[in-house]
């Protein structure tokens, strides 16, 4: 093996020193990365993995800026292809605006947002509004009681749909004002608490008061528990669950969409048949296009299937613009104005398959951030902890992709701490609201990679799918069901390991 490597430096070197190309530091460092992530990095356990620090294997850039969540993947040397990724990370961040206005039209009826780039900011982590009410990298998921019975996911809200859109346009031309569905206000309760060695903590708990746009005025309905089912008197829709959603970070998803469902299928354990307390599922879920279903790996509850359905369900529900995948306008019954507005700019769809396969194609690619610090003392320590305590049961450190369209995300060897399955997170974190598999009680193992550089890139550590904890510790704190025993093992612990597990996640 060590004569196989030397063979093949001297080669790379020999091609190496005949480009003069401007990439050649991206590929020179691409190539040591691949040979550093070859074999050998499939050898030793979670504990003592060779290559750690290349999280998205040899997609992995090293870079602690606020462009961390921002780059190519390492392993793209093809420049025809970084010009894909770069005209995708354009369309990504265009800003739509209403028929009529340019060509870059199609917003609304109806939004949240006005481009991908709005919600997922520096392609990170979204968050609640600091004022409570102005819901800009962050929704919520609505629905009545029942399931669909062609998809098997959540049913529509009566005049409201699925998701609160809390925009509507001003149409050009005529001045009409689109009514948006509704506002929010997010308040928050102290719940105290303390570890066995007396360190205290605080854990704040949202509640939700939702002013629908009903008729001719606002009707106020307030639901002091998310999600929990509310029979309203003076709401049309009557029984309704809600699910708030902060916008997750993009690097790595063409990565988890390399996973083979096999290798998803083999880490879920529905029965606990080993009786370990975990009992991980995946959710099975509607691809539109294929009118068939599969695997889910996407989303909050990995409701969506694959990035291309993610991405067009985002458009739509986000941004209000129609593709092939979803051709129709995101007009919930009884939205006259909504429905009598024009679309985009004569074209149908208002994405073209072309400018969704261009996004697609981005954000494969967006790369996974290396790790920091890996080697310190107290960050191996605290990775030991982590394995020690169960959390690396649904957090799974290491998983080999397998073949992809996309080559450069095919065959890795990956970290990005999740099984992608759903796991009981307890009644604490519940949204009481059924998403096809997952019950209220259930959400995806979220990816842990570049956990610790949301507070560089976005400013700010609120975590969890509601943006409720107010950092690593809390998130834990706030773990239930079938993490409820990891928790407690995590609080038992001194301080100082406490601390050491804290700078094991943000060193990932």
């Amino acid at each position: 093996m060590k004569s196989k490597h030397l063979i093949l430096i001297s080669v790379l070197l020999l091609v190496l020193d005949c480009k003069k190309k401007s990439n050649d530091d991206k590929t020179t460092a691409f190539i040591l990365a691949a040979l550093l992530s070859s074999s050998s990095c499939s050898s030793g356990d979670f504990l003592n993995d060779p290559c750690e620090q290349f999280s998205g294997g040899d997609t992995t850039t090293f870079d602690s800026t606020e462009s961390a969540f921002d780059l190519e993947a390492a392993n793209v040397v093809d420049s025809r292809r970084s010009i894909d990724f770069q005209d995708g990370n354009a369309n990504f961040n265009r800003t739509w605006l209403p028929a009529g206005n340019s060509s870059v039209t199609g917003l609304g009826p109806v939004f949240n947002n006005r481009s991908c780039q709005g919600c997922h900011v520096k392609d990170g982590r979204g968050r609640p509004p600091a004022d409570g009410t102005s819901l800009s990298s962050m929704l919520i998921r609505l629905s009545a009681a029942g399931s669909n019975p062609t998809t098997g996911g959540p049913v529509a809200m009566t005049n409201f749909g699925t998701q609160l859109n809390t925009e509507g346009i001003l149409e050009y031309g005529t001045g009409t004002q689109i009514p948006k569905e509704g506002t929010v206000t997010i308040t928050y309760t102290e719940e105290p608490g303390s570890f066995p060695d007396g360190e205290t903590y605080s854990l704040r708990k949202p509640s939700y008061a939702i002013t629908w746009n009903v008729g001719g005025g606002a009707t106020q309905i307030n639901v002091t528990n998310p999600g929990q089912p509310y029979h309203a008197t003076n709401n049309p829709s009557g029984t309704y669950y809600i699910s708030p959603r902060t916008a997750p970070m993009v690097p790595g998803l063409g990565l988890l969409e390399a996973i083979p469902e096999s290798t998803i299928r083999s880490f879920a354990d529905v029965s606990d048949s080993n009786g370990d307390g975990i009992s991980g599922k995946p959710n099975i879920v509607w691809d539109t296009t294929q009118a068939k279903t599969f695997i889910g790996r996407f989303g909050w509850k990995a409701n969506q299937p694959n990035l291309n359905h993610q991405n067009a369900s985002a458009f739509l529900g986000d941004i209000g613009l129609t593709t092939s995948v979803f051709p129709t306008e995101n007009c919930a019954t009884g939205q006259t104005l909504c429905s009598a507005s024009p679309t985009g700019n004569g074209s149908n769809p208002e994405v073209s398959d072309d400018r969704l396969a261009r996004v697609t194609f981005y954000t494969s690619l967006v790369s996974v951030p290396g790790r920091r610090n890996w080697k310190n003392e107290d960050v191996k320590k605290g990775k030991e902890l982590f394995i020690e305590i169960g959390c690396s049961s649904c957090h799974i450190p290491r998983i080999k992709t397998g073949d992809h369209s996309i080559r450069e995300v095919a065959n890795q060897e990956i970290r990005p701490y999740t099984d992608l399955l759903l796991h009981d997170m307890g009644d604490g974190l519940s949204d009481f609201r059924s998403d096809f598999l997952a019950t209220g009680n259930e959400w995806r193992t979220t990816p842990l990679w570049g956990l610790g550089l949301v507070e560089r890139v976005n400013g700010h550590e609120l975590l969890l799918h509601d943006g409720r904890a107010r950092g690593v510790q809390e998130a834990i704190l706030w773990h239930g069901g079938e993490a409820e025993q990891s928790k407690n093992r995590f609080k038992q612990l001194p301080k100082e390991s406490r601390s050491k597990m804290i700078s094991f996640l943000k060193s990932l």
